[in-house]
């Protein structure tokens, strides 16, 4: 016999992604659900997913199996969270999230489910001519008589991170042939772009700064996209890399009773490459 407060989704079975489902939508009960998550929205939601896909590759990169189980889970959430506050607004449902990638994944491996003759069959850049096909048709459906035709530049997301973003719309234009020979040529578009932020530095025009940094930071991502290295890791481990030697010099300037900021350039340069030399 159960007490009068062992509530019925207790009893179900928590590897199911339908108990999952139903825990959200207790939630998000108008009535009785939690005050948060009722007032939740695709906007307000939308940070913690993508918090969330960074916490599942910071468990990849420390190789931590037990938190990568815990933040997929997390991560799990936040599709299910959307995908219940679009049933209320009656535009789709979880289910029709599963439907849509898995017609999705049929459709672009041919070699895997396609004809008898197509499977085994995997064509270079076979991912890339599926996703062009797609939206090729995507353009059709929904073109008209006067509508511009499609770009390659189009569907790659406005909201990525900029490197992210940088780097996608290079893979685009090099695809139409548009792109540097090798990585030289990047090197020294770098080079050029540097040059162009000190002269716009030196002139003080903060609007041309801006943009000379922009055209910078776009080269660095063209570089590392030629030299075959991701830029977000890059600089996610550079980061981590400053912060670890930054507090190694916290350290040692406590160990000698300073404070870090009350230390002059020069003994703070020599915490810096005593932490470099630690490192």
């Amino acid at each position: 016999m159960h007490s009068h407060d062992d509530d019925p989704v207790k009893r179900m079975d928590a590897s199911d992604i339908a108990t999952l489902l139903e825990v959200m939508r207790r939630l998000r009960d108008p009535d009785t659900g939690c005050p948060w998550d009722r007032e939740q929205t695709f906007a307000t939601i939308a940070p913690y997913t993508i918090e969330e896909a960074y916490e599942v590759l910071d468990a990849i990169e420390r190789g931590d199996m037990a938190d990568l189980r815990e933040e997929l889970g997390d991560l799990l959430l936040q599709v299910v969270f959307h995908a219940r506050m679009a049933e209320e607004e009656g535009h789709f449902a979880f289910p029709d999230v599963v439907r849509a990638i898995v017609e999705k994944l049929i459709f672009r491996h041919p070699h895997v489910f396609g004809s008898a003759e197509e499977r085994g069959q995997v064509a270079p850049d076979f991912w890339e001519a599926a996703k062009e096909r797609e939206r090729a048709a995507k353009s059709g459906s929904e073109a008209q008589e006067d509508a511009t035709p499609p770009s390659l530049m189009d569907d790659v997301a406005l909201a990525l991170p900029a490197l992210m973003r940088a780097q996608k719309l290079q893979k685009r234009a090099a695809r139409a042939g548009f792109d540097w020979p090798d990585a030289t040529g990047v090197a020294g578009k770098i080079a050029e772009e540097a040059r162009e932020l000190a002269e716009a530095a030196a002139g003080m025009q903060q609007q041309a700064v801006e943009e000379e940094l922009g055209d910078l930071l776009f080269s660095v991502v063209n570089l590392a996209r030629h030299l075959k290295v991701d830029p977000e890791v890059a600089l996610r481990r550079a980061n981590d890399k400053f912060a670890r030697r930054f507090r190694h010099m916290e350290q040692q300037a406590r160990q000698q009773g300073h404070d870090l900021a009350d230390l002059s350039p020069a003994q703070q340069d020599a915490l810096w490459q005593q932490a470099k030399q630690a490192d």
